[in-house]
């Protein structure tokens, strides 16, 4: 069994405008409680007990709640402005901030943006040599990462927000990685857009067919625009009523 979950949350969350404008988007406040309250909550009741963070962006803030929350979960905190800088970034950074601190190990990695439901995070649990990315069949597959699967299941290929369309099982940033994930890590280089991208390292392991998709079978909401918030909202008043 997996007890180890790594939860990136350095980002600025400019889409977010000034509802991130003195905090990290993670912790804008759905439902009576910061976004990232019910991230950790479904991991915690998923089985994954031992939380590795990677914060930057307004850590003091992020320090406060989670010594506000420090008896409901056990999170480890790594600063990656601290080791990184605030210059280097992109979705692969986090990993190489905690190589050290997880090396030997296999864990699921999450965005602190997004939320998935407890079964789905259990299914995720999978000890076994493959890497593993949750994918969900989308009407809009364009505006997204898109899975590309061979006939046995193996990930060939995330093709990013491709113009002509390759398929509608998107990528939604749900992974399960064995220690392998962090001798990739040196094999990336810059993005067009100027960052490192955690998808080029997947697409390395991917073609040496150690990476298999799982479909998600319940909710997922990326938390990163306004309008999010209050679709985010209505779910919790639902769920939680």
């Amino acid at each position: 069994m997996i007890k180890k979950a790594l939860i990136s949350a350095a980002g600025r969350g400019t889409r977010m405008l000034d509802f991130a404008k003195d905090k990290p988007k993670h912790l804008i406040e759905v439902g009576g409680k910061p976004f990232l309250y019910y991230l950790l909550n479904n991991l915690k009741k998923a089985g994954f007990l031992d939380i590795v963070m990677v914060v930057g962006y307004k850590k003091e803030i992020m320090d406060l709640f989670l010594e506000e929350y420090k008896d409901d979960f056990n999170v480890t905190v790594v600063n990656q402005f601290e080791i990184l800088g605030d210059k280097k970034y992109g979705t692969a950074c986090p990993l190489e901030c905690v190589k050290d601190l997880l090396k030997g190990e296999s864990f699921l990695s999450v965005y602190g943006d997004n939320l998935y439901a407890v079964e789905d995070l259990k299914n995720f649990n999978l000890d076994d040599q493959y890497h593993y990315v949750a994918g969900l069949k989308h009407e809009q597959p364009q505006n997204y990462g898109v899975l590309h699967l061979d006939e046995q299941g193996f990930l060939q290929e995330i093709i990013e927000k491709p113009v002509e369309f390759v398929g509608d099982l998107i990528n939604t940033g749900l992974y399960k990685f064995t220690a392998e994930v962090f001798d990739y890590l040196d094999q990336i280089s810059l993005s067009p857009r100027g960052e490192y991208e955690l998808t080029d390292v997947i697409n390395l392991l991917a073609q040496q067919k150690k990476v298999k998709a799982k479909n998600l079978t319940d909710i997922w909401f990326d938390f990163g625009k306004p309008q999010d918030i209050v679709k985010v909202e209505e779910y919790i008043k639902e769920k939680y009523a």
